[in-house]
């Protein structure tokens, strides 16, 4: 029988779950996540951010960057351009992560009170006290490797640490199941009121993680079908400006832009092309760049 690649992540992603429980018992760890400060994500009055990413490797793309990258100096470029959160990969096998990576980013970007979200094909809530124990303020759900009842436990471990979490989807069912699970944690009424770092986010990621094929149109097909509520984040496929200012006009609150930015020669400047043209899709003004960035 052939396994698709989430369905491979999930199995690897699980014995790495088993492997850190050996090596560290969940009470300890969840001591060391109660040490960890949390960065909260900004308003939503801009209406349009980037979540900027840190990826070694993809498997669609191939090597982004050598080992030796400087993760610190990266986030730290990324924030001082206007990213409003970094995304970083901790998958070992086929993005060449580490948490280490993680914490090394999330180091650098508390002093300017930018949140770290910890990408990867988390299957165990353990992972998620994990994420914050190594400085991240969010984590990433997706909706399609898990069931219903274990991607809720993700979301109750995060809201109990006072992580964000996005929920990751491709398709309408996965937008439907995502409404689903916003409204069981009681987003709508109002639940989380008074834990401003308490969020939950819905993203469209137009690559298909079952056959790795972008499929062109997708962010915009489904926008509509987004909660409202919540913000909305524009996921792959998102890799210049003129894109940037497709999926703010369709109605996304953020863009998470990974591969682009690791190719880009400069992508402190990518990031501010990508902000100011999306913000003006809505009419937003972009801040000045800080002198000395």
């Amino acid at each position: 029988m052939t396994i698709d690649f989430l369905e491979g992540m999930a199995q690897s992603s699980r014995e790495r779950a088993r492997q850190a429980k050996l090596a560290c018992s969940q009470e300890q760890m969840l001591l060391r996540a109660y040490q960890q400060p949390v960065s909260p994500l900004p308003s939503r009055a801009l209406r349009f951010d980037l979540i900027a990413e840190v990826k070694l490797r993809s498997p669609a793309v191939g090597h982004l960057k050598p080992a030796t990258e400087n993760i610190g100096a990266r986030v730290t470029g990324y924030a001082t351009a206007g990213a409003a959160a970094v995304s970083v990969l901790t998958e070992p096998d086929r993005f060449d992560g580490e948490l280490t990576h993680l914490a090394s980013a999330a180091r650098e970007l508390r002093a300017v009170n930018v949140p770290a979200m910890r990408k990867d094909f988390l299957v165990d809530p353990y992972q998620v006290i994990e994420a914050r124990a190594n400085g991240a303020s969010g984590v990433l759900v997706i909706l399609r490797m898990l069931p219903r009842t274990e991607i809720e436990a993700l979301v109750a471990q995060a809201m109990r640490l006072d992580l964000f979490v996005l929920l990751e989807a491709f398709d309408e069912r996965e937008i439907e199941l995502a409404h689903a699970v916003i409204e069981t944690f009681g987003y709508k009424t109002g639940a989380w009121a008074g834990r401003p770092n308490v969020e939950v986010m819905v993203g469209v990621n137009c690559r298909d993680l079952t056959t790795l094929e972008v499929v062109p149109g997708r962010l915009e097909q489904l926008a509509h079908l987004l909660p409202t509520e919540v913000p909305r984040v524009a996921e792959s496929g998102v890799t210049s400006a003129e894109s940037a200012r497709s999926v703010a006009a369709a109605g996304y609150d953020f863009a998470l832009v990974g591969s682009a930015l690791m190719k880009a020669p400069d992508p402190h400047a990518l990031v501010r092309e990508m902000l100011s043209a999306g913000r003006a899709a809505r009419s937003i003004p972009t801040p000045p760049v800080a002198v000395g960035a």
